[in-house]
């Protein structure tokens, strides 16, 4: 089954004829088109309950997040083991595309799509670990505090009609960053055998990394965490510009190993509690969900089969 979503940043209507043409001319497929919120975890249900073999996803994050947990089901009550799921597969069709790329699959949705018919030919399949909180799986990351009124603020821009380009993102993220820096810290993050993050201006839990990408180049803030360790926690006390500035070098760099006295950061974690005195904005894969108080993550090994080229 192919679920295009026609109102992702880069999905075109050529675009989306030329994928679903690619893929038929080799595979029995069925085209489906999400119309609505939450369509496409519909879609994916329907694929699991018919025994599909994979799920193509052309969407943003935002999709694929919703069709792993169609496909699923919540965390406290997810599928049988005993069930046969389809594997996911993604040509990106988003604005950042993190799950896509973190897998190794081209950023280009034309290069992806070659790059895909091939991976479905040779039947290649691995198995990653997925996050949870808030009874809701996640792929890649999620967070409350600064990064989540960023995603909040370009989906307002969104919504009025302008584009989510590389550039509006980094502009938004300044301006919401000096925002944060005029507000009182709320957050407190505590992590297993370590004393308690009190005061922190925002906080990320991720299951892989990179973090994000600020257009081709990939944003680290837990280079130890991958689609096949435990979690990721990232949190910092500070908004100082001084302070924070040759932070954000060290994320942005090759190699990069970010490490500052202010921040907490922790690579290979079963669990993480963040908690906020005030209600506090929250993202999850790059989607804005909302305001929480107390958000438990967990994570869970090799749940989710997906179309990848093999990791080394």
């Amino acid at each position: 089954m192919l679920i295009v979503n026609p109102f992702a940043t880069s999905t075109t209507d050529a675009g989306r004829d030329a994928l679903a043409n690619t893929l038929s001319s080799r595979f029995d497929l069925t085209v489906e088109v999400t119309t609505h919120r939450g369509h496409a975890g519909e879609l994916a249900a329907r694929a699991r309950d018919e025994q599909y073999s994979a799920v193509i996803v052309h969407g943003g994050d935002g999709t694929v997040n919703e069709v792993v947990n169609g496909l699923l089901g919540p965390p406290s009550a997810p599928v049988s083991d005993n069930t046969a799921l389809p594997a996911i597969a993604v040509v990106p069709g988003g604005s950042a595309n993190v799950f896509a790329r973190a897998l190794g699959m081209e950023a280009d949705p034309l290069r992806a799509t070659g790059q895909l018919v091939e991976l479905l030919e040779q039947s290649a399949r691995r198995r990653v670990s997925l996050a949870y909180t808030d009874d809701r799986w996640f792929l890649f990351n999620a967070g409350v505090g600064t990064d989540a009124a960023v995603i909040k603020s370009i989906e307002r821009q969104r919504n009025s009609g302008k584009k989510a380009t590389p550039a509006r993102y980094f502009a938004t993220t300044l301006a919401c960053f000096f925002a944060a820096a005029r507000q009182h810290p709320t957050v407190t993050v505590t992590v297993p055998g370590e004393a308690p993050m009190q005061a922190a201006y925002y906080a990320f839990v991720s299951n892989t990394s990179p973090w994000t990408y600020l257009g081709s180049r990939p944003v680290n803030t837990n280079p130890g965490t991958t689609f096949d360790t435990r979690l990721g926690v990232f949190a910092s006390k500070s908004m100082s510009v001084w302070r924070n500035l040759p932070l954000a070098a060290q994320m942005l760099r090759h190699g990069a190993d970010p490490r500052a006295g202010h921040i907490l950061r922790a690579d290979d974690v079963d669990s993480v509690l963040i908690e906020s005195d005030q209600p506090i904005d929250m993202q999850m894969d790059g989607e804005y969900l909302g305001v929480r108080t107390r958000l438990e993550f967990g994570t869970a090994p090799a749940v989710l089969d997906v179309v990848a080229p093999k990791t080394d």
